[in-house]
């Protein structure tokens, strides 16, 4: 029994593969990137050629597929006199059939790049004693003229002129552009040079040598047949496409849109432009639009999924359906964040985690927005973050989530797998060290969601981020006074130390010991320490162990108080707190090491 495959290979001459593309039987989906090649890699081709060289394999896709239509478009410097249905589509090929096309079909001169990027007009041309001269190296063979085909020096001084077909005669300069071609070119060579014997058999051996290798030459092609299906038409690319602009799902989808007169990057770009406007969302890709979309999509024709090959398998009647219930979900998304102190794409722990909010939403479009739906979805949410349950091979975790968090709002049924799933265990706390954490991230929000308040004006910091007060995350016991003091480092730097202050509180701090920056802060302040004390608990910070400068008392104290508030959050209970000194191995080490700057208060943004 024969193998089965959805392609097949063979040969096709050089001159009919680029005459194809000329007429417009073989041409581009309009994913394809622009052509890009410059005037050196164009001569580099043009040698290999001349010289029989393999150039690599062209990869094409039949058309005729209902479920795989693209909008096409003819290789760039084609023109076509009236619209034509093309019968392939070039996959992989592109910059190697544009230029030969451009410099061997056209007649007109190629626009390319010179070494420095400048946009040049250039004819290629060969030397023909060059070509055939053994101690040549073939590319000092091929030349590359401007648009005048004149030569010029710095000074504009002319230098060479090969400006008709005589003096291409008397120079021995064969133009590329007829190649194919050649019989009139030949004809004026032998009347100017009176059929001479000896320039007769020169042009016999460059016939010979040079023109019937372009003449004879056979590109390898391999054609994906029609029924190959669109997932992999779009693996296939970007296997091959190693050394150009990756293709992404939403170029792909585009251009099969634009097949039914839809243009999705306008679209995309209105709906960008408007979510946007919400700083928690400025991170917000295409892709995590069209993922939504499709998780929408497919509760209506189970099973639910927003695999890859779920969301190329998107119709344009199904885009149109959810995008703009999807694009409302993004915004009550962002709504909701910011009721949870997320403010920025920065503060956002997952990017991912936003996309199935942003579906769950959608699909609740027509609900009642309530105060005990949103109750669920912020514990679903803060399950997902604490739990860390969105950091890799998410795709399924999106769907169960679509699903299970609203059967579980729509009609009470059982908590999501992510709320079952969660868990925190209290040796995390004290290893976490940078935002990069997405639990890091998540118990800043919390410490501003739950009123934390700036040291000298009492007021909730989050009110001075709104007025773009500068606010960081900082030490509570300062790195230069932990290290005097003999205080390890995977202590003193965990978040358990740090918490969300104004510049003016932490230039207060310095490297002074607590007991002393709260006096100072007072004293300038003219706040009582009772008041100073109850700000120190809205960090959930022992105002006792802080102004006796106990460390230790102050770790245990604010461990413990930081896990109920992730616990409260969560709306479960976690593992307890283990022994201050046990360290057991920690996952953000080796990114920890890496990470710590020179800064005395290793201060980060928030």
């Amino acid at each position: 029994m024969p193998a089965i495959t959805n392609f097949r290979s063979d040969p096709e001459a050089l001159h009919d593969l680029l005459q194809s593309t000329k007429e417009g039987e073989t041409q581009l989906p309009d994913f394809q990137r622009s052509w890009v090649w410059n005037d050196e890699q164009i001569r580099s081709i043009l040698a290999s050629i001349s010289l029989s060289y393999p150039v690599g394999v062209v990869m094409m896709l039949e058309t005729g597929n209902p479920d795989v239509r693209f909008k096409t478009r003819p290789i760039e410097g084609v023109t076509l006199s009236n619209p034509i249905e093309a019968k392939r589509l070039i996959l992989d090929g592109q910059q190697r059939l544009t230029s030969l096309v451009q410099s061997l079909l056209l007649g007109k001169p190629v626009i390319t790049k010179d070494a420095r990027g400048k946009k040049v007009h250039r004819w290629y041309y060969i030397d023909i004693v060059k070509a055939l001269a053994p101690n040549f190296e073939r590319e000092e063979a091929i030349l590359s003229l401007p648009e005048d085909k004149i030569i010029r020096n710095f000074r504009g001084v002319v230098e060479e002129d090969y400006s008709t077909p005589e003096k291409e005669y008397h120079k021995g300069l064969f133009p590329l552009a007829q190649i194919f071609d050649y019989a009139a070119w030949r004809r004026g060579y032998n009347i100017l040079f009176r059929y001479n014997e000896e320039s007769l058999n020169l042009f016999d051996r460059f016939e010979e040598e040079v023109i019937d290798r372009f003449k004879q030459y056979r590109v390898p092609v391999i054609l994906l047949r029609k029924e190959t299906p669109r997932e992999a038409v779009c693996q296939v690319f970007e296997k091959v496409n190693t050394g150009g602009v990756s293709l992404t799902v939403f170029e792909l989808i585009t251009a099969t849109f634009a097949a039914d007169k839809f243009n999705l990057r306008e679209d995309w770009d209105k709906r960008e432009k408007e979510l946007k406007k919400y700083q928690v969302l400025r991170n917000i890709q295409n892709t995590d639009f069209l993922q939504a979309v499709t998780l929408c999509a497919t509760s209506e024709n189970p099973p639910v999924s927003c695999k890859r090959k779920d969301v190329l398998k998107l119709s344009l009647l199904e885009y149109q359906n959810w995008a703009n219930s999807v694009t409302q979900g993004f915004k009550q998304a962002a709504e909701l964040l910011h009721t949870q102190k997320i403010f920025t794409d920065r503060d956002l722990p997952y990017q991912t985690q936003l996309t199935a909010l942003a579906a769950i939403l959608a699909a609740l479009v027509n609900r009642a927005n309530n105060a005990e739906d949103n109750a669920k979805l912020i514990r679903w949410y803060w399950c997902g973050v604490f739990g860390e349950l969105y950091g890799s091979a998410i795709e399924s975790r999106l769907a169960n989530d679509f699903q299970q968090v609203l059967e579980w709002i729509k009609n009470n049924g059982s908590e999501p797998v992510t709320i079952r799933d969660a868990n925190f265990a209290a040796s995390r706390l004290q290893y976490l060290y940078t935002r990069r954490s997405a639990a890091y991230k998540g118990l800043s929000a919390l410490l501003l969601r739950d009123g934390g308040c700036d040291f000298h004006t009492g007021y909730p910091i989050d009110t001075l981020k709104n007025f773009d007060h500068p606010i960081d995350i900082h030490h509570i016991f300062p790195r230069h006074w932990c290290q005097k003091n003999g205080i390890k480092s995977e202590f003193y730097d965990s978040v358990i130390n740090k918490t969300p202050l104004s510049a003016k509180t932490n230039r207060q701090i310095g490297s002074n010991a607590p007991s002393i920056y709260l006096l100072k802060i007072q004293k300038e302040t003219g706040i009582c320490e009772t008041k100073i004390d109850e700000i120190l608990r809205s960090h959930v910070i022992d105002p006792v162990a802080l102004r006796a400068d106990d460390f230790d008392a102050f770790f245990q104290a604010r461990q413990k108080a930081l896990l109920e508030r992730i616990e409260k959050a969560m709306g479960k209970n976690i593992v307890p707190v283990v022994d201050l000194s046990d360290r057991s191995d920690d996952p953000e080490q080796d990114e920890y090491d890496n990470d710590l700057d020179n800064d005395d208060d290793l201060s980060q943004a928030i």
